[in-house]
């Protein structure tokens, strides 16, 4: 990711300084195409009841928005069948349930009508690991060694296999950062993870999420980061869809983007010193 910042800066320098207008190419633009937001999420040492799912659908590259999607049914069902329903806010393509009940190790099933047309999923509740009190800082991070780097510490379960996502949101970036990780080779070690910036100064607040997800979610999100261009390769692979587990049983050329993840969340915030 490092990489890709820095390839970046000088191209859009150049675009700055180099043009006198911008250049507008005209782009073919597929049809709509449905993208689901459908991450349940249970915070540790929260009830985990309020949960929400989001519908929106694909469009045009130059556009800045996603347009909602409203007038979906959605349903998500557990071992038991109990049924809890999604329902929207008016107008704005989220859905809300709010006595939703997680269960570590159940499986889950979602199920979304829309417009005539029947799209399912199905995942298991994913455990994960608290994040270790302690945090290291250091002031030697990034590549040139010049950069606040802090270090955090979780657990690793030996009796079962793991995989992690790490969300890591800070003051000098407007998205969180991502990264995944699998036990494969730290099965039952005490892992750790460090991240760096070079706009981080002191009293920045830098909030951790640590994910536990399931393998497929995990190769999900590899194929992900790989396509976006952010995973520090210079020589990344051409943008493309990255199919989800979402499957439309009405009329699977009418494919939906998107994923259906259950994951426990293990938090912490941390204030550079």
């Amino acid at each position: 990711m490092k990489l890709f910042k820095i390839m970046l800066v000088p191209f859009v320098a150049l675009l700055v300084t180099g043009c006198e207008k911008v250049i507008t190419a005209d782009l073919n633009t597929a049809a709509p195409r449905l993208v689901v937001d459908a991450s349940i999420d249970w915070v540790k040492n929260t009830a985990g009841n309020e949960q929400k799912i989001v519908l929106s659908t694909t469009t045009g590259y130059y556009s800045s928005e996603f347009p909602s999607v409203s007038g979906a049914v959605i349903t998500v069902t557990n071992a038991t069948n109990t049924v809890f329903n999604f329902i929207e806010t008016p107008g704005t393509g989220q859905y809300i349930c709010s006595n939703f009940v997680p269960v570590i190790g159940q499986t889950y099933n979602l199920k979304i009508v829309l417009n005539g047309e029947t799209y399912t999923a199905s995942e298991t509740f994913t455990p994960v690991s608290k994040i270790e009190d302690n945090i290291d800082q250091n002031n030697k991070g990034g590549e040139a060694g010049d950069e606040i780097e802090i270090t955090f510490y979780y657990q690793d379960d030996a009796n079962q296999k793991n995989s992690y996502l790490n969300s890591i949101t800070q003051p000098h970036s407007v998205f969180p950062e991502l990264e995944v990780e699998d036990d494969e080779h730290t099965n039952g070690n005490l892992n750790q993870e460090s991240y760096s910036h070079e706009k981080l100064k002191t009293g920045d607040q830098v909030d951790i999420k640590l994910y536990g997800i399931s393998k497929n979610y995990y190769n999900y999100m590899f194929k992900l980061i790989v396509a976006s261009g952010n995973d520090g390769n210079p020589f990344p692979t051409i943008p493309s869809a990255v199919r989800g587990n979402i499957v439309n049983q009405t009329n699977s050329k009418n494919y939906a983007l998107g994923y259906f993840r259950l994951a426990e969340v293990a938090t912490k915030s941390y204030t550079i010193k």
